[in-house]
């Protein structure tokens, strides 16, 4: 199934109206015709099945057929995750989190943070791709960058983490996780969080994790806390 991604589509709309480069696509690369199906999601959960009425490669036009909301996870995931010093390795993150499953991320500049600037618009691009590539109907919300402190001084629902590399008392992620909880997760920079965020976080009831045996990178640790996550609610 090749699913489409439409932010403005609600389950009240009878009709879909592609873009330009949508309709080329629709049209000439999968040789879609009028009276073919195509599906397609708002981000927000449900998932349309329309019909194509006109089949042109500037203004292809479908009407609504069915809608239906897909259900949600028993748990909602954030990962507040210090952008790396490459942005592939980043935009690989975002990938593939979203394929796992996650609901909501926020880059976060830390003490030892080497990139101050993202390309949210890129981020986003990549999001919305990861979504119609695994047929997930629920978009994961990118947040504005902050610093470390601003997110921290916010209130969560849940269970919260700090995974770092210090030598202290502190357990596996998954010996923590409980199922069917709300989870808010930190990953540092690659040179990890500085002492003084490590106390921040404690100070605010962040747990210290730890993510395996061995030292990882900011975007591998990142997806080692998504999976543990959908691992440990899985029934």
């Amino acid at each position: 199934m090749q699913l489409f991604y439409n932010k403005d589509l609600t389950e009240n709309d009878s009709e879909i109206r592609f873009s330009k480069e949508e309709s080329k696509h629709i049209v000439k690369v999968l040789r879609k015709s009028a009276g073919d199906t195509l599906h397609i999601t708002n981000g927000k959960g449900w998932l349309f099945s329309a019909e194509i009425t006109l089949a042109d490669i500037k203004n292809c036009i479908a009407i609504i057929k069915t809608s239906e909301l897909q259900s949600k996870r028993g748990y909602k995931l954030h990962l507040a995750v210090a952008p790396t010093k490459m942005n592939d390795r980043y935009e690989w993150f975002l990938e593939k989190a979203t394929e796992i499953g996650i609901d909501t991320i926020t880059p976060i500049f830390c003490d030892n943070s080497e990139r101050k600037v993202i390309k949210a618009d890129r981020f986003e691009k990549i999001l919305q791709s990861a979504m119609k590539q695994s047929l997930n109907c629920y978009l994961p919300k990118l947040n504005n960058a902050i610093t470390f402190k601003e997110f921290i001084d916010q209130s969560f629902e849940g269970q919260t983490f700090i995974a770092h590399c210090e030598e202290t008392d502190k357990k596996s992620l998954k010996q923590k996780l409980k199922a069917n909880q709300d989870v808010t997760i930190l990953i540092g920079p690659e040179g990890d969080f500085s002492t003084k965020e490590i106390e921040q976080a404690a100070q605010q009831n962040f747990s210290p994790v730890a993510l395996g045996e061995t030292r990882l990178r900011t975007e591998t640790a990142a997806i080692v806390a998504c999976h543990s996550v959908a691992y440990s609610n899985e029934s």
